[in-house]
């Protein structure tokens, strides 16, 4: 794990350096105002029934889409200069952002192939009962070129089921460990991952108990901090 911005950190790493990047970035999808978007992550995303956690905030959330979008395809486009040919990306988004997050995927000069579904399960909250309930989140997937023929696992599910946990949740908009302990294996042992928005530190501790190698970036302090305690206790 590193300390740092991983628009800086990204351009440190050898080219065709990496197996795969899977990653949870700021979503910068809370609030459709100006104003709504620059409240703080906890008053945009946390359920009231999530309040007492009291988890910390994080940095670069506050972006318009256009912005985002923009931001994505320069990191993104890093992204593709450190993957193996053939390497794989993938990357979190919500409903909100999943066009755009599927335009810049292809921005950064990566092949999109497709989406995979994860069911937050039927806890999921909706806005009042006119609304589907937003169960799902995304991930958006693609190649550096090629779609590998892969020896040691395959095919990989199109749609995970792993409720949160309050117990397995490190990060204010963490994933749950056993989703990333599954994504991790599109990879054979001793690959190399890459996780430029490590967060709580979920994909390395992930990556860790499966035998992967791993690199993993976080500006945010406290998080940085939860981040390596996490994979130290990691046997």
């Amino acid at each position: 794990m590193t300390h740092g911005d991983s628009i800086e950190l990204l351009q440190q790493l050898e080219d065709n350096s990496v197996d795969a990047v899977i990653t949870d970035p700021p979503y910068c999808s809370g609030g459709q105002t100006a104003n709504a978007r620059a409240q703080t992550p906890s008053s945009k995303y946390e359920q009231s029934s999530n309040v007492i956690v009291h988890r910390p905030d994080f940095a670069s959330d506050t972006m318009d889409q256009r912005s985002w979008m923009h931001w994505c395809a320069l990191w993104i486009n890093d992204c593709q200069r450190v993957l193996k040919p053939e390497g794989y990306f993938l990357m979190f988004t919500d409903w909100r952002q999943l066009p755009a997050a599927s335009d810049a995927l292809q921005m950064g000069g990566l092949i999109w192939r497709g989406i995979v579904a994860w069911n937050k399960g039927g806890g999921a909250r909706a806005p009042h009962k006119g609304y589907f309930r937003h169960q799902c989140e995304y991930i958006v997937w693609g190649t550096n070129g090629k779609c590998p023929h892969a020896k040691h696992a395959g095919p990989y599910p199109g749609c995970y089921d792993f409720p949160v946990r309050h117990k397995d949740k490190f990060h204010l908009t963490g994933k749950p460990t056993p989703l990333m302990e599954e994504l991790v294996q599109i990879v054979p042992e001793g690959s190399v991952i890459l996780d430029p928005f490590a967060g709580s530190g979920t994909t390395c501790v992930a990556a860790k108990k499966h035998n992967r190698q791993y690199i993993g970036f976080e500006k945010t302090k406290v998080y940085y901090d939860i981040a390596e305690k996490r994979i130290k206790e990691v046997g």
